[in-house]
Formats: C-alpha cells, structure tokens, sequence
C-alpha cells in the first residue's frame, strides 16, 4: 500500500516542480522503505517533505533574490539532497523492520528531527530581516552563506525539530523517542551550521568578488575554492548532520534507562 500512496506525493512533487527526475526516484524508494517499517515511519518522512516543500515554495521569489548567487542548489531538489536528508532516517526504518529497537526509534527521530530543523532553519531564516552573523565568529554574512545564523531561523529550527516530535509522540513511539526528536533536531540543525562555517567547501566569483557555493556563478564565472574540505559540499553537510542527530537521538535513549 506504501508504495503506490508513495508515488502519488513523488509524481505531485514532481508536477510541482519540487523534485528533479532522480530526486523523485530517489524519494520513491525511501517512501516505500519506510512504509514497509510502518506508517509511523511513513507519516514522518512524509510530514518531513511536505513541511519542507511547502516552506520551499513559501515567498520562493523574494528568497532567491536574496540566496540565488550563493547557495549550490535551489529549486528541485536532486537525489543527493533527497538521501542526504532522508537517507539514514530510512536506513534506521530498514534496520527497525529487521530487528525491532527503540535504539532504531531514538535514532531515526533525532536523524529525521535534524533535517527538519536544519530545512525549517533555512527557508524561514533567509526571510529575516536582521542581518546574518556566523555561528562561529559572530561576524556579519551573507543571506544563504552556511554558517551565518538569525534568531528567526534558529527559532525555526526549534519549530522543526518540534514538528518531528508531535508526529512521534502521536505515532505511539512514547515522550522519550520525542524528546530524541527535539534535542537531535535542534543540536544537529546547530552543528550543521558550525560545519558550514568551519570545514563545507567555500568558493569565490572574481568577477562578482561574493562568496559562493556555486562551481559556476550566475554570471557565467568558473568559481575557485577559498577554504574548507574540498568534498564537503552542502549536502555531505546534511548528511553528517542528520548522522549527529541520530547520534544524539540514542544518547536520549541510554541517558534515560535506568
């Protein structure tokens, strides 16, 4: 039942231009994964992407204004954006419908709690009208530059993360498993900010003299790398911040057994 309910969400998405083409297979055989484990794993992933298109499309022209000559990606999100959000929360429901845990639990809520509020964070945050300053130094940036943080957007992380946690609490999985949900969203959304302004690769526009995550800028310029780990692009990022969540997830779990 999981998977044609899948691909009626992934052909909209699609329709509304939400997803690219491997993006949408890439969603579909998450969808499927995880309602194979339940539909408590299958509401949250999908309350997860609908949240997040929705927020997407939200003011989307006066967001690209603002971001459009820094983020990497925009619009359709690929594949890799689709796993590296999505990916280890449905691996936990794989290894839940294998061998059922509330260690799986834990850690797919504060996985899939990360990667809402991380989302939350970025497409609220941008519409702020307070300046951007580094999590880490405290200096100025650019609207949509990683690392740089409002009080708008870290409240909407909150919100994020809080969003997971209802749908846990009313799947059943019990206020532990929604607490995983909250602290791994919140503290992995932060930690996908502290990378981004220390290790994501940074690259600049000659031309433009701006700070960019684009291999070629919007005016046609071949970009060079000015800093970072040249493989940690955007979405390596969201792929180890959504692995802290989890991390932190089960730590909920270990911290509250007797």
């Amino acid at each position: 039942m999981g998977a044609p309910i899948a691909a009626v969400i992934v052909l909209v998405a699609r329709n509304r231009r939400s997803l690219s083409r491997s993006g949408a297979v890439a969603a579909f055989l998450l969808g499927v994964f995880c309602s194979a484990a339940g539909w408590a794993w299958a509401a949250l992933l999908i309350g997860f992407f609908i949240s997040g298109s929705l927020l997407s499309r939200y003011k989307s022209a006066q967001k690209s204004s603002k971001i459009e000559g820094v983020v990497a990606k925009g619009g359709e999100r690929d594949a890799w954006q689709v796993l590296a959000n999505g990916g280890l929360f449905s691996a936990m429901a794989v290894a839940n419908l294998v061998h059922p845990s509330p260690i799986w639990l834990c850690a797919g809520a504060g996985a899939i709690g990360a990667s809402s509020a991380d989302t939350w964070a970025t497409e609220i945050g941008v519409l702020s009208k307070s300046t951007p300053r580094s999590i880490i130094t405290g200096l100025p940036a650019v609207p949509g530059e990683s690392g740089g943080v409002t009080w708008l957007g870290t409240f909407a992380s909150v919100l994020g993360a809080a969003a997971m946690a209802v749908i846990v609490f009313f799947s059943g999985w019990g206020w532990i498993v929604a607490v995983a949900a909250i602290v791994g969203g919140v503290a992995g959304s932060a930690f996908d900010s502290i990378l981004g302004a220390t290790l994501q690769q940074r690259r600049w526009c000659d031309r433009c003299n701006i700070m960019t995550e684009r291999t070629i800028h919007g005016c046609g310029t071949t970009t060079q790398v000015a800093g970072g780990l040249p493989w940690l692009d955007n979405d390596a990022v969201n792929a180890i911040s959504s692995a802290f969540g989890a991390f932190l997830g089960t730590l909920c779990l270990i911290a509250t057994r007797p």
